[in-house]
């Protein structure tokens, strides 16, 4: 059985409503450059203050968190341009360049991908914004984690060579830690995932970015196709996490069909399209079918059924993903 830890929620005025969670809006992209992003953010934002009639400026802590994905390497990472255009789009709102801060799960993959510098007596930021690296330990929070009790990878493998194990002895095995400054520091956080196909979710998307991706002694999860959809649909309906994370900002600037979340330029496509959507089982899914036609059109093996993963996320209320139920609004420029 999977258990989830709670502690009392942190007030939020951005969390996502069913009218903005019916919204999937598409910008189409000229070019993938700076100017091109920036028109595709600035344009996005507005049709998402204008839906929800909520503008996106500075709260109580006047403080946001972007969670960018790396762990695929450089082939494979959120996009610098794409990050740069959405700190001006939030600096134009208000926010100040030292109260944003990147967060992601692995220092080397930061290091690799070019968001942190590669000498070590350097500050950790990116272009002054703070850069914060998971496995440093220094994110977590003793009281906020994710409760499960599937093992690590190393304690299956202890396991196998007749080791004995037990959650007594150690508990903090149980434990996956989630990324506190997303839950305690911040008026909202904006999701730039990248996706993939993964063995254990189907796809590593949006709501993989923003929980398993995104918390500590995780590789338990993508070492077992059959519990890592619940969690990462658990992770994400946890409150606290959910209450301050506004949308995800989806780029088809690249995406892999197969062989991920390891990159793999040998099945990736590009589309000139830029999403935002409050709804990330929406993005995962238009995603996911994208995924599957990689396949076929290329004759590799296909799945039978649409992942798991969207069915959880769909019953825990992360999102409904049936197209005939979502609004697909394709803009054209800023106004």
């Amino acid at each position: 059985m999977v258990f989830v830890l709670l502690r009392p929620a942190v007030g939020a005025d951005y969390t996502p409503d069913e009218q903005l969670q019916s919204y999937v809006w598409e910008y189409p992209m000229k070019s993938f450059n700076y100017y091109g992003y920036r028109a595709g953010v600035e344009t996005l934002f507005r049709a998402y203050e204008r839906t929800g009639d909520k503008k996106i400026e500075p709260g109580e802590k006047g403080v946001v968190g972007i969670k960018i994905y790396t762990s695929s390497g450089p082939g494979l990472r959120t996009p610098k341009n794409l990050v740069r255009a959405v700190v001006t789009a939030l600096e134009e709102r208000g926010f100040k360049k030292e109260n944003l801060f990147l967060l992601d799960a692995n220092s080397e993959r930061l290091r690799d991908s070019g968001y942190l510098p590669r000498r070590d007596n350097l500050p950790s930021e990116f272009e002054g914004i703070p850069v914060y690296a998971l496995d440093t330990g220094d994110y977590y929070n003793q009281d906020w984690f994710y409760d499960s009790n599937l093992p690590s990878r190393e304690r299956v493998a202890m396991a196998s060579s007749n080791s004995r194990f037990d959650y007594q002895s150690d508990p903090e095995e149980r434990k996956s830690y989630l990324a506190y400054p997303l839950v305690s520091q911040v008026d909202f956080w904006i999701n730039l995932p990248m996706t993939s196909d993964d063995k254990a979710l189907g796809i590593s998307g949006a709501l993989a970015n923003a929980t398993l991706w995104n918390i500590s002694n995780n590789m338990r999860f993508f070492a077992s196709p059959a519990n890592a959809p619940v969690a990462a649909a658990e992770i994400a309906a946890i409150p606290e996490l959910r209450e301050t994370w506004i949308f995800t900002i989806q780029t088809l600037e690249r995406y892999q069909y197969m062989g991920g979340p390891r990159f793999d330029s040998l099945y990736t496509e590009q589309e000139p399209k830029l999403w935002l959507s409050a709804n990330p089982v929406a993005i995962d899914y238009l995603m996911w079918r994208r995924i599957y036609n990689g396949r076929v059109r290329e004759r590799f093996p296909v799945p039978e059924r649409d992942p798991q993963l969207f069915e959880y996320a769909q019953a825990v209320g992360l999102g409904n993903y049936q197209l005939d139920q979502l609004k697909l609004v394709r803009l054209e420029k800023a106004d």
